[in-house]
């Protein structure tokens, strides 16, 4: 073998570490792919700096800006379904977050706990269901309580 299929060789056996994970929020699931990259963000195949508005950018890049030291030479590229607009940027940001502890080391993750706990932790609280009852109901179960006695 010459030299260079060998180096070939050893390039094409060489590990890229990739992680996925996810992240939900009402009804919103974020599917985060992080690979060894320059540091860019893609939202459901589009560039963060055009994707929703100002704000929901700021939040996505929160725990980017945690973990710069880290982030910087990763390359994300999240796929976002499901619940509405804020839902799915916290679904984002929870995603980005937790491949970023999955690739870190116990530093990083004490320090999303600590700037906010939604980035790791999964929001439990959904919507109560329908009741059906009397046409001029409004809400899940509207009228006023009753006493008993």
């Amino acid at each position: 073998m010459t030299d260079e299929n060998l180096a070939k060789e050893q390039k094409s056996k060489k590990k890229v570490k990739v992680i996925q994970n996810f992240g939900k929020r009402k009804d919103a699931v974020a599917r985060a792919t992080m690979m060894p990259g320059k540091g860019s963000v893609t939202i459901n195949s589009m560039p963060l700096g055009l994707w929703g508005t100002e704000f929901s950018r700021m939040r996505i890049q929160e725990p980017i800006m945690l973990a710069s030291e880290l982030s910087k030479d990763y390359d994300f590229k999240v796929a976002v379904r499901g619940g509405g607009y804020s839902g799915q940027t916290e679904a984002v940001r929870q995603a980005i977050a937790r491949c970023l502890t999955q690739a870190g080391n116990k530093e990083i993750k004490q320090r999303f706990v600590d700037y906010d706990r939604n980035l790791l932790v999964i929001d439990p609280r959904r919507n109560e269901t329908h009741h059906a009852g009397s046409a001029s109901r409004r809400g899940s179960r509207r009228h006023e309580q009753r006493s008993k006695r």
